[in-house]
């Protein structure tokens, strides 16, 4: 996926009310710009930090400029969370999923559940429709493990919930995590985070839910799904 063109590079001064962050970019220009993401943001709102930034001519925007990328740990770690399902509609149109290949139509923001949308429906008519729930993960604390949520989850333990009744009802469903950084070659939820998160994953794994976990390749001017890496907590062997 082609990241909007040109990026301007600076640094994070502060990351606040979620949804804010004040960069200072290299040509000394002091901005705000929007944050798309409602996380904790776990080692990636420390002060100081090298960041990179889109520009909208939309006139409508309140803020011109949308922080993309965050340098950390000697790499580039995305952090906008609109960019997964950017991706995995790239991804699923070009086949890189071997596991979601063959299907024929690919609806996006489907409801489902009491009051739930899940992203993708993948439908084809010989096969039960197959319903992809994609999360965004960019937590890693140690090591080359990425972990899932940053913070309490409340919404997403709903989403399993909703993947699991849809397999009970005869149809497929994944959990799709795309790891938006290039140093981590293993996922896990994150247990003393949000228990309840980690628990209602292995919870939904056994009921059918599909755990898959994908790794991507970061420039400032592309990201792309790249690799599948494995489920460290997977229920028997990896």
């Amino acid at each position: 996926m082609l990241l909007p063109q040109p990026m301007a590079h600076g640094r994070l001064v502060q990351r606040y009310k979620r949804f804010f962050a004040d960069v200072l970019l290299d040509t000394g220009e002091a901005l705000t710009a929007h944050c798309p993401n409602p996380g904790a943001m776990l080692g990636l709102n420390t002060p100081g930090l090298g960041a990179w930034l889109s520009r909208s001519d939309n006139p409508k925007r309140k803020l011109a400029w949308t922080l993309e990328l965050v340098e950390a740990d000697g790499g580039l770690v995305g952090v906008n969370t609109l960019t997964p399902n950017r991706l995995v509609a790239e991804a699923l149109l070009a086949n890189l999923f071997p596991e979601l290949a063959g299907y024929a139509l690919h609806r996006r923001e489907v409801k489902f559940g009491a009051a739930s949308r899940v992203d993708f429906v993948l439908t084809h008519p010989d096969r039960p429709d197959c319903y992809v729930e994609v999360k965004n993960c960019h937590l890693r604390r140690g090591g080359t493990l990425a972990e899932f949520p940053d913070c309490v989850a409340a919404r997403s333990s709903r989403h399993l919930r909703e993947l699991a009744a849809e397999v009970a009802r005869g149809n497929r469903a994944v959990q799709l995590f795309v790891i938006q950084r290039t140093d981590c070659d293993r996922f896990a939820a994150c247990a003393d985070l949000d228990p309840t998160y980690a628990a209602g994953l292995r919870v939904a794994a056994a009921a059918g839910v599909e755990v898959l976990c994908y790794g991507c390749d970061i420039s400032p001017e592309v990201v792309r799904i790249a690799r599948r890496l494995p489920w460290r907590d997977a229920p028997g062997p990896e």
